[in-house]
């Protein structure tokens, strides 16, 4: 009879050691790590953070807040960190979710308060990455469609486990952790569009560490409590088609190798950057004058027009959830970047005109490679001269696992993220020490920490 969940993952968490991670797995979280500090750094002025920041006035502690001078106890500094590496949705995609932007300040914060290695810090992203990935496969629907956000659900018990491996807690008290992280699971998607998306990422942060914590000093939780009738999984599912009793694959088929990461290379929502990926390459074959399009057609699944919720956005944030604002942005620019998304751009007369004549058709074709996703988006431009261009049929999104950005590619926006932070820490130096994260003997030698 296989182990029950929970008590199951409990024995991964603790008995995973850095010489069972595949070698295929090693860059890829590496590039979790990269892309999520740069884009924390790039974020870190955001509202979002500052607001968060200032709410919490947390006391001097031994983590490092926003790659800046201050410091914050650790899961303060997770928290408030999380909080920054999701206020511009640039962070990567992959589960369901943004693993990253949740894994990544919650271990870094934790490796600070008890001097971690590098090589611990990678092996507590595979245990959080990995833990994450089995409660997913579990349940054959969006959770997007039941109204959560997946990475404020799931995020809390892949980071309790990520902070168990790091503390090198016992199975039993691995399993308490991810119970009690399980217990704070949230995030709404009414709330996209606005300051509280970041937040999600931010609580999962701060409770993964807190729930390691816990289970470290004693605390107990339910050791069924991800696959209890009244469960987590049966709690979150949207239709109730969920797998209690499959033997845990944690540690066996590696999702990291399977699955690995999507890095954004526009900071929008993920959904929109197949059609953005589909306009751009039109634009460099035709480019187009913004007042002579007639109407722009996107066909793209009906999840993903689930999530673009703004039709007529009217700030930065608003305008990250919106398919009509990706286009227009698009045309107008000839880009999608961070200095387009701001209140001002989106309400220029230009921008808002445009994507008045943007129309998005839900495609109800299953991708089975790819839940969520139909087998190809496409982009249709109708001309007032009578001309009609079309995209070529998008399959993969550039910056996913079938079409990963070169090293050189995620440097240029790792560099660009820490120009927009005004980071004083020097780019190369850190980019290059977080690409060889395991080489680290401890955590302070990491540049830029003020512990």
């Amino acid at each position: 009879m296989p182990i029950a969940l929970t008590v199951g993952l409990g024995s991964f968490i603790a008995g995973l050691r850095y010489q069972d991670i595949p070698k295929d797995a090693i860059p890829v979280i590496h590039t979790g790590f990269t892309d999520c500090i740069g884009v924390m750094i790039a974020g870190r002025g955001e509202p979002p953070a500052q607001l968060l920041k200032a709410a919490l006035s947390p006391p001097p502690g031994e983590a490092t807040l926003l790659f800046g001078a201050g410091t914050a106890p650790a899961p303060e500094a997770a928290w408030i960190n999380a909080t920054a590496a999701h206020a511009l949705d640039f962070d990567d995609v992959a589960q369901r979710g943004h693993p990253s932007t949740v894994l990544v300040p919650a271990i870094l914060a934790e490796a600070e308060a008890i001097g971690a290695s590098g090589e611990a810090m990678v092996l507590a992203y595979a245990a959080g990455y990995e833990t994450w990935a089995e409660l997913v496969r579990r349940d054959a629907d969006a959770h997007h469609q039941k109204g959560w956000h997946p990475t404020g659900i799931f995020g809390a018990i892949g980071a309790a486990a990520a902070c168990a491996s790091l503390r090198r807690l016992s199975a039993a008290q691995a399993a308490h952790a991810i119970a009690l992280g399980a217990s704070q699971s949230a995030g709404i998607m009414a709330n996209f569009g606005t300051m509280t998306k970041p937040f999600h990422a931010g609580r999962a942060a701060h409770a993964g560490v807190i729930s390691a914590r816990l289970a470290a000093s004693g605390f107990t939780a339910a050791q069924d409590a991800l696959e209890h009738p009244q469960g987590f999984l049966a709690a979150v599912s949207p239709a109730g088609r969920i797998d209690v009793d499959s033997p845990v694959e944690a540690g066996r088929m590696w999702k990291l190798c399977k699955d690995r990461l999507s890095v954004k290379k526009y900071p929008l929502c993920f959904c929109t950057h197949r059609a953005l990926d589909g306009m751009l390459d039109l634009l460099k074959e035709s480019p187009l004058d913004s007042a002579r399009v007639e109407r722009v057609n996107v066909s793209t699944s009906r999840r993903n027009t689930t999530i673009l919720r703004n039709h007529r956005p009217q700030t930065g944030l608003e305008a990250k959830f919106s398919m009509e604002f990706a286009m227009a942005c698009a045309i107008v620019a000839g880009r999608a970047g961070l200095t387009e998304l701001t209140d001002d751009f989106v309400r220029r007369v230009d921008i808002q005109s445009l994507m008045q004549r943007v129309s998005v058709a839900p495609d109800d074709r299953e991708d089975p490679a790819a839940p969520g996703y139909t087998p190809d988006d496409l982009v249709t431009v109708a001309m007032k001269d009578g001309r009609r261009l079309a995209s070529r049929k998008i399959t993969s999104v550039r910056g996913g696992p079938q079409e990963p950005l070169a090293r050189e590619e995620l440097w240029a926006k790792f560099d660009d993220c820490l120009r927009v932070g005004a980071a004083g820490v020097p780019a190369r130096p850190l980019f290059d020490s977080l690409m060889s994260l395991d080489q680290l003997g401890h955590v302070s030698r990491l540049p830029g920490l003020a512990v």
